[in-house]
């Protein structure tokens, strides 16, 4: 009898640990290092299937959940000169005459400033961890897209070394700099390759907001609500990188709401959204930060809200855009791609 116990114990035990090396050998496979950081810093994600009027949702989102989707225009905007070259602001989101949504605004000299992309694929770097990791930088935003294993997922340039797909059919924008210099560049009639060649920092992404034409370019129309990151160009050369405190928007009501609002924009290009999209801004004694928290898939009257197990955990933030001084010493190439 207690030979058969033992047996039934071992096959048990034998049974848990193939199990558990099957379930860690498919994590890694599928996601490798960054669904290890996942699960570690927040326990995972999970989507939520509530109805548009559901209080788990914000104001903002379920304001532009009404149908028809109510418009927003801007409030008035004070720009603050934090250095020279670097100024922010809050641009107010106002929606039948209430406040519902604020964008976080930084409007930036390039011959000033100097603009870095930066991956950290393992899942363990946020806002928190890149503030620490760079104090230096003055202002820090998540990037473009990154794929299942924390990498680039479209083509990106890191300190003069690609990265990314180096097959890829682009057809929005890309965000190029070096040498005092940043654009924004229409892909449409552009091949991507040529237009990284001769960058320094450089990343592919998409939809184009508002393209060279003044135009929008959102060609696909989805009421998905998120917190947003975009970065744009002005009639005088400046960048503007704006992130949204709340998700009143879609893709499509942000490109119209920045061809309208008082920025003098001339391209913009969205990057990637959701709880990702946090702000950093560190100015001497001015600190801005912003934790972002949003993401709805919404089709018809349903909505699922991406939520995750350890409600407090901040999101890593696998692709970042960071801001320097141009006098502060440039990073090797290459050095922007973490290997840890």
């Amino acid at each position: 009898m207690a030979n058969r116990s033992l047996k039934i114990i071992f096959a048990v035990t034998l049974v848990t640990i193939i199990g558990c090396i099957i379930v860690i050998g498919g994590i890694w496979s599928k996601y490798g290092a960054y669904g290890f950081g996942v699960i570690y810093r927040r326990g995972g994600s999970y989507w939520r299937v509530m109805t548009a009027d559901d209080p788990r949702l914000s104001p903002a989102m379920r304001a532009s959940l009404k149908t028809p989707q109510p418009d927003a225009v801007s409030g008035p905007i004070v720009w603050t000169t934090r250095s020279l070259g670097f100024e922010t602001a809050e641009m107010p989101v106002i929606v039948e005459g209430k406040t519902l949504d604020v964008i976080l605004l930084n409007r930036i000299d390039p011959e000033n400033y100097s603009f870095t992309v930066r991956n950290a694929p393992k899942g363990d770097i946020g806002i928190d961890e890149w503030e620490k990791e760079l104090p230096d930088s003055l202002l820090i935003v998540n990037g473009s897209y990154f794929g299942l294993k924390g990498y680039p997922d479209t083509p990106v340039k890191m300190n003069g070394v690609f990265a990314g797909p180096s097959k890829y059919q682009a057809t929005a924008g890309a965000f190029v700099s070096r040498d005092g210099q940043a654009d924004i560049i229409d892909l449409r009639r552009r091949n991507w390759n040529s237009a990284l060649e001769h960058s320094e920092n450089a990343m592919v992404s998409y939809p184009l907001l508002i393209g060279d034409d003044g135009t929008t370019h959102v060609t696909t129309q989805s009421r998905w609500l998120a917190n947003r990151t975009f970065v744009g160009k002005d009639t005088n050369g400046r960048i503007i990188i704006g992130t949204t405190q709340d998700a009143f928007f879609n893709l499509d009501s942000l490109a119209k709401f920045l061809r309208k609002a008082p920025l003098g924009l001339t391209l913009a290009l969205n990057l990637d959204g959701g709880p990702i999209a946090c702000q950093s801004v560190r100015i001497g004694a001015y600190h801005r930060k912003l934790y972002a928290r949003w993401e709805a898939q919404v089709s018809g009257a349903g909505v699922k809200l991406l939520s995750w197990p350890l409600n407090s955990a901040t999101w890593a933030m696998p692709m970042a855009l960071t801001v320097e001084r141009r006098s502060d010493p440039m990073p090797e190439p290459g050095a922007s791609i973490r290997k840890r």
